[in-house]
């Protein structure tokens, strides 16, 4: 029996050397029931999977798979190194997540665009050709935990059907780099999601048998060594992918920790400033503190030259997120250009790690923001219709401040299905200054419950830098 794995489609002496692995695969208590009798059952534990895997070990898997080099993109594998091809000629991602802004990206010394949808890829395709681009394209897919999607044949045939259409229609496009099937989707051991396996398998063969000219990924969310093994065994993928921030320090060696089991080739297509989650510095009332623009673009920088595994022979490229405006928490936190279209620092920041070269372009820089002298940690409480008072302090480029923007906002709490909200929200109050004034005063909102005031400064040039503080609107005792 032997497994095809696209990459992990070897025998498994190659990318995945079998020693005993029970110590770092744990299971809990409550594994598949073998029935053998109305009363009695017999539990099987993870020595089941260990059986199993060695039987394929055993069973005569052999020789290991052979690009095909004929494919206008692949991988190819030479001593160890991993290389991806794309006509004809090596290439390294440089890449970033989002739907807009081509120019800039090509302008910054970016290769590639990786999307999460389908939503107008025609117009993003041929945007992203005429800026000599390449596009990973995201297909959509519910996690495996939707169990009631997953069980419906009617729902994954119509699923299909609708990929399939799309594979056939954009495969040719010469903007294509490759097929990213689902986005951080959980690939769990228990062959109860045999139904999940299943539709993600054909699909990926449908991929396959339907474009051999790009290959396929998938993304888990951070280094899972549980997942990279259920991949590697139940799935026929080209490479993984992963979504990592904050876990970025780690990523080097937890790659070296699984090097006994798993030596495929990778790529990061989401990766940059810790988001609001566990382990950002969080207000008393639970509000998660933003650096300023300023902050982010040294953070994008040091995390790169740092962290990211450059040297890794295995390791393919990595898209930079988010390469445009989105709600996450606040409307600027991963936020690389306003919603006008505006450029903050991080732009030059990758323009100097995709070049190698310093960006020629002086940002307006932002040391922090004081609301009545206080900063985002002091925990600033706020009477209702209180009087307040906020200053934005630079480092440079005063003289060459355009305008002001204020916004006060609620704090956006909103969360579906444990998901932030990606819902903009209406601030509460907004106000424009010009570039000479640097202080903003303003009555607290009547209401009690928390809110963040934002300042978002724009030069002559159409690049801005943001800030924000949190305080809470409490009543007098």
């Amino acid at each position: 029996m032997c497994v095809q794995s696209g990459y992990f489609d070897t025998d498994f002496k190659n990318y995945f050397s079998f020693k005993p692995f029970l110590a770092y695969f744990t299971f809990p208590a409550h594994h598949l029931r073998l029935q053998i009798h109305p009363v009695l059952s017999i539990r099987i534990h993870s020595l089941l999977l260990l059986a199993l895997t060695l039987s394929m070990v055993l069973s005569g898997c052999s020789g290991e798979k052979q690009p095909n080099r004929s494919a206008k993109v692949h991988i190819d594998q030479r001593e160890g190194r991993y290389t991806l091809i794309r006509n004809g000629k090596p290439f390294h991602i440089k890449g970033a997540g989002g739907y807009s802004h081509f120019r800039e990206l090509h302008e910054a010394g970016g290769n590639t665009l990786r999307t999460w949808d389908t939503t107008q890829l025609a117009q993003i395709l041929d945007s992203a050709q005429k800026y000599e681009l390449a596009v990973i394209v995201g297909l959509p897919l519910p996690n495996s935990g939707d169990i009631s999607f997953y069980n419906d044949p009617q729902i994954t045939q119509t699923r299909y059907r609708a990929l399939q259409s799309l594979i056939k229609r954009f495969k040719n496009h010469p903007a294509v780099l490759m097929w990213c099937l689902g986005n951080e989707l959980d690939f769990p051991y228990k062959w109860t999601y045999s139904d999940f396996y299943d539709s993600f398998n054909a699909l990926t063969d449908m991929i396959h048998r339907e474009d051999p000219d790009h290959p396929v990924t998938t993304t888990v969310l951070n280094f899972n060594p549980k997942y990279i093994f259920n991949i590697g065994l139940r799935c026929d993928v080209d490479l993984i992918s992963f979504n990592i921030f904050s876990n970025l320090p780690l990523l080097r060696k937890d790659l070296d920790d699984l090097a006994w089991l798993w030596k495929g080739p990778y790529m990061l297509l989401e990766w940059g400033i810790n988001g609001p989650w566990q382990g950002t510095q969080q207000t008393a009332w639970g509000a998660y503190i933003e650096d300023t623009s300023k902050k982010k673009a040294e953070i994008y920088q040091q995390s790169y030259r740092q962290f990211m595994p450059l040297n890794d022979p295995r390791f393919l490229g990595a898209c930079v997120f988010f390469w445009g405006n989105k709600q996450e928490t606040t409307h600027t936190w991963f936020s690389i250009f306003d919603e006008y279209g505006n450029v903050s620092e991080t732009v030059g920041a990758m323009r100097g790690i995709w070049t190698g070269k310093p960006t020629p372009v002086i940002y307006p820089e932002i040391k922090y923001m004081l609301l009545n002298t206080q900063g985002a940690r002091d925990n600033i409480l706020l009477n209702p219709s209180a009087n307040a008072s906020a200053e934005v302090l630079l480092f440079k480029g005063h003289d060459r401040i355009r305008s002001v923007r204020w916004q006060i906002f609620q704090e956006d709490w909103y969360r579906e299905n444990h998901l932030n909200s990606t819902r903009k929200l209406v601030p509460l109050a907004t106000a424009e200054s010009d570039g000479r004034n640097l202080r903003f005063s303003f009555a607290a909102p009547k209401q009690e419950g928390p809110y963040r005031i934002f300042a978002t400064i724009y030069d002559n040039a159409g690049n801005f830098a943001s800030c924000n503080t949190p305080f809470y609107v409490v009543s007098p005792p």
